[in-house]
């Protein structure tokens, strides 16, 4: 324990020490842009004993929000691939849908938006990945993404260079509470001091009077061992082979060629005070479960600075607060424009010409022959609000985002070329976004090294669809016999190895809507394929019931569209039946019409009958 310690205690400095810089250009940053704390407190000060305004138009928080909300109409989605002979493109959609899942029961959009939101703002977001039970009363455990509401909670390896956390050995979560909440969630523990060491770039104590401070401490370490290839073409650990040699046998299972050493990795999680570990947990996962959103990465002398959207714009933004002051100033304490006559002209009502500038008189009477003229306004201060105007330029030029890319009017005329000036903007800042994708694609990375741990016993997972369209699938029950397998397919989530890719783009919602804008133009122009797409249209309205007219019109559909690769069974299955009834409806439509031909020719060979014996009556004998 006492090594532990030792050895926490000086990563936490060296890492403290690696971060201070940062943390500092970073809590400036948020004051600056999101708490409008924009003016040196010695010149604000000085100008409020003098009576004399100090305005804070912040323009900045408009900028975050355009680069975070464009990111959340095209929210980055994770794609999962098979990646060798023993995974297989079914599994690979229900690892789909499984994230898919995750995503949806843990509210990852909060966490993705708050983490990018922090990068936008102040260089650096994070989000975590975790694992707890499913239920109260059950043993099986389900992986949720949580977000990270305080960035500066996190202490990062300070040796890490990748673009992700996938090369972090070492890392800090320290949790400032209150000494109550300590003591019931840490129960037995003591609130010690971890020797003066503080939170936040060494800025509070690990102690006070009224918190106390717990850290989570994650290692990981290289893990050398033996893998195995097996004569059924398996690969498998030699400690594992060791324990089911008897049953591999009995198969006929031996081992083929020579062990070789692989490189793996082993990850713990230590929860620390002051003076004693509270608890060790082994993660089921190769990385640490802890995810950066960075900025704007720049690499100088060995050292990784990340930078906000904000941090060159905040001189210009100094700038427009204070001549937009300055102006407001100039006008507002400007001298009213007086009166001005002949000496003796303001004798009659003279209390009415001392107040002229103040109050509003019916009329006012003068003395001589000459009336007072009231002086010309001195004008706006056209050098103020023109300087003004620079430093709103000059904030859109460092930023990247003018006029068009906020909504407003600017010079061009045509469609065309508006949306060409938003991308522009868009592009300016589209590093952020793409920061983005690349945490989403490491943490999609971390779940599909855990599922296969996490969700190993045989289960019944609920699966989301692209749409959100909700499926329970049976998985691993090849693992223990049951009557599910009869009843639908089953899925190993333990075997094979899958890889993945990131899709950004337009979020489900915003391409159903277009896909249906544009089926409609296509059946418009080519009316014949309104019975080939007539289902997926419907599918695509967001009509109240449009699923089940969509089920309708597919049953409508040749059966080679029904079941074939990529159909629905179900339908399939619907569309057999229609046609079996069909055939029926028409064999008993044949049957009868078989029988009202017999009773016709009966009729008419009766009739002829009756014709023949009327002829023979009427025929006079030989």
């Amino acid at each position: 324990m006492d090594d532990l310690l030792k050895e926490a205690k000086d990563a936490f400095e060296l890492c403290v020490a690696h971060e201070a810089e940062q943390r500092s250009e970073a809590l400036d940053d948020i004051r600056f842009a999101r708490l409008g704390e924009q003016w040196p407190q010695e010149v604000r000060r000085a100008r409020e004993l003098d009576a004399r305004p100090c305005l804070t138009i912040n323009r900045l928080p408009a900028f975050i929000r355009q680069v975070v909300n464009d990111a959340r109409q095209n929210r980055p989605a994770i794609k999962v691939h098979p990646a060798d002979d023993a995974a297989g493109p079914q599994v690979a959609e229900i690892y789909n849908g499984l994230i898919r899942n995750i995503e949806y029961c843990s509210d990852a959009d909060v966490a993705y938006d708050t983490a990018l939101d922090a990068a936008v703002t102040s260089g650096l977001g994070y989000f975590r990945i975790n694992t707890r039970y499913a239920t109260d009363d059950s043993f099986d455990q389900d992986i949720v993404i949580q977000r990270v509401a305080n960035p500066f909670s996190i202490y990062a390896d300070p040796y890490s260079v990748a673009a992700d956390s996938s090369d972090w050995n070492i890392a800090f979560v320290v949790d400032l509470m209150p000494k109550s909440r300590f003591a019931r969630q840490y129960k037995g523990a003591d609130a010690v001091d971890w020797d003066g060491l503080g939170y936040g770039a060494l800025a509070a104590p690990w102690v006070d009077d009224e918190r106390v401070m717990a850290t989570e401490y994650w290692v990981r370490h290289e893990v050398r061992r033996q893998i195995l290839a097996l004569s059924n073409g398996e690969m498998i650990a030699a400690d594992e082979y060791a324990k089911n040699k008897a049953l591999f046998d009995s198969s006929g299972v031996s081992v083929i060629g020579q062990p070789r050493e692989a490189l793996s990795y082993a990850v713990k999680q230590h929860v620390l005070t002051g003076a004693e570990v509270i608890d060790t947990v082994d993660w089921a996962g190769k990385f640490i479960p802890i995810v950066p959103v960075f900025g704007d990465e720049v690499f100088l002398e060995g050292k990784r600075h990340l930078r906000s959207l904000v941090r060159d714009a905040k001189d210009p933004q100094r700038m427009f607060n204070y001549w937009r002051t300055t102006s407001t100033e100039l006008v507002a304490l400007a001298p009213r424009a007086p009166f001005i006559g002949p000496k003796g002209a303001f004798k009659s009502d003279a209390d009415k010409w001392a107040t002229a500038n103040t109050d509003s008189h019916a009329y006012i009477e003068y003395d001589g022959p000459t009336a007072p003229e009231r002086q010309a306004f001195a004008g706006v201060p056209a050098g103020a609000l023109q300087e003004a105007m620079n430093a709103s330029d000059d904030i859109k030029a460092i930023l990247g985002l003018f006029d068009a890319s906020l909504g407003a009017a600017s010079n061009e005329n045509s469609g065309r070329a508006i949306l060409a000036r938003q991308r522009e903007g868009d592009v300016s800042t589209f590093h952020f976004i793409d920061n983005l994708s690349r945490a989403i694609r490491h943490a999609g990375r971390i779940m599909i090294d855990l599922i296969p741990r996490v969700y190993s016993t045989p289960r019944m997972l609920r699966v989301l669809g692209p749409g959100g369209e909700p499926q329970v699938v049976a998985v691993n029950q090849n693992q223990a016999a049951g009557p599910v397998q009869a009843m639908q397919a089953v899925f190993d989530l333990t075997a094979g190895k899958y890889d993945l890719t990131v899709e950004a783009g337009p979020s489900f919602t915003t391409r159903r809507e277009e896909a249906a804008s544009q089926m409609i133009a296509l059946i418009q122009a080519f009316p014949e394929a309104a019975p080939v797409l007539g289902d997926l249209l419907a599918k695509n309205l967001d009509w109240p019931g449009a699923d089940e007219i969509a089920e309708r019109l597919k049953v409508l559909l040749p059966p080679q569209l029904q079941g074939g690769q990529g159909g629905n069974p179900q339908a399939a299955a619907q569309a057999q039946q229609v046609q079996a009834l069909q055939q029926q409806v028409a064999a008993l439509q044949g049957e009868r019409d078989l029988q009202q031909q017999k009773l016709d020719i009966d009729q008419f060979r009766a009739g002829t009958d009756r014709m023949e014996a009327v002829q023979k009556l009427q025929t006079p004998a030989g």
